[in-house]
């Protein structure tokens, strides 16, 4: 059995960079679950506002009464 430099001089992840990584992917985590709930709201909230939107074709715009300005004497 040869000895070789590989078996020796294995690089190994420092605790520093295994608590990076280990933080990195629970971030990662983290941001893809809110991509999805937003992406659900997101969906959710335009189905109400185009139901809304439906309902209120039918119903005629009340239009705002001109102002009317003072005479002055």
């Amino acid at each position: 059995m040869a000895a070789t430099k590989e078996e020796f001089f294995k690089r190994t992840k420092s605790s520093a960079e295994e608590k990076a990584a280990q933080t990195n992917a629970a971030a990662r985590d983290i941001i893809a679950a809110e991509a999805v709930k937003r992406a659900l709201k997101t969906e959710r909230l335009r189905l109400l506002r185009e139901a809304q939107a439906g309902e209120r074709v039918d119903e005629p715009v009340a239009q705002k009464p001109k102002s009317r300005t003072s005479k002055k004497k």
